[in-house]
């Protein structure tokens, strides 16, 4: 009975060391003064301060920031609409075809859905003549269309686990559709959608195989920037990037963890007086 746990807590130690120790390896080295990126020369912020002055890296960085929010919010408004379809409506014509549908892109290789978009904006350009050019367009096309699926998963999960009994009693009391769907559905599945806008938002900024695919001249995203610097071998302004990147992610994941446990204290604390008024 012992041992079991003290395996589980060095298998749990292994797993984190061997995840976060090239983290922090590489967050330390950031702040190297030799330009060479495994030799330590010393306390320096000199790669930082080149970094923020360096103007194709400032670029690069909006313009993931811009696709990814942009990708983010349709993925997630059309990913809920689907998880609420899925979820809600049992029983529709073609409904085998649309879960497949959904779910075919969480196993498919990335090359195969980058070679399929790219596929699909050339036979536009010729045939109708839009996408003129490959650029900022596609990327967030194609980054909506692979991370879509992600949001409909979350959303339908959450869907199937609350409670139908709740809409039903909304609807006996007279109220629409569209005001169950206001004033009950969306609040109850808002933790989801957060997420799902989080996770998509995280697909599409570090993407590199499908925006490679899609992406054309003058568009270069962040993540193919460090790619395309990387081949000639890793330098310490490329530590400092991934370093101000890991802190924002970190940032952003503790103040999205926060907003969404101070909502589910809230709606429990809701649910928690309507019961009680009604005792």
């Amino acid at each position: 009975m012992n041992r079991r746990p003290v395996f589980l807590i060095t298998m749990l130690c292994f797993g984190f060391a061997f995840f976060y120790i090239p983290i922090l390896s590489m967050m330390v080295y950031s702040f190297n003064g030799s330009r060479l990126a495994t030799v330590w020369g010393g306390f320096s912020t000199k790669w930082y301060v080149s970094l923020l002055s360096n103007r194709q890296v400032l670029k690069a960085a909006i313009l993931s920031i811009e696709i990814a929010v942009l990708s983010a919010t349709f993925a997630t408004i059309l990913g809920t609409m689907a998880g609420i379809a899925m979820a809600r409506f049992k029983r529709f014509r073609g409904r085998t075809l649309f879960s497949g549908l959904v779910t075919a892109p969480l196993v498919m290789p990335e090359v195969i859905t980058g070679i399929a978009s790219l596929m699909l904006f050339i036979l536009m350009a010729e045939y109708i003549g839009w996408p003129a050019t490959r650029g900022f367009t596609t990327v967030t096309l194609a980054h909506i269309t692979f991370s879509m699926v992600f949001v409909t998963t979350i959303v339908h999960s959450r869907l199937v686990q609350a409670d139908e009994a709740i809409e039903e009693a909304a609807m006996d009391l007279g109220s629409r559709p569209w005001q169950v769907m206001k004033d009950i559905t969306l609040p109850v599945i808002s933790p989801a959608i957060m997420s799902g806008w989080l996770l998509a938002f995280t697909i599409s900024l570090d993407d590199v195989v499908i925006t490679n695919f899609t992406t054309g001249p003058g568009t270069t995203t962040l993540p193919i920037l460090i790619w395309s610097k990387v081949k000639l071998g890793v330098t310490p302004d490329i530590n400092a990037l991934a370093t101000i990147t890991v802190v924002i992610v970190g940032i952003g994941v503790f103040i999205a963890g926060w907003l969404l446990n101070r909502a589910e204290k809230a709606r429990e604390h809701d649910i928690q007086l309507a019961y009680q008024a009604n005792q």
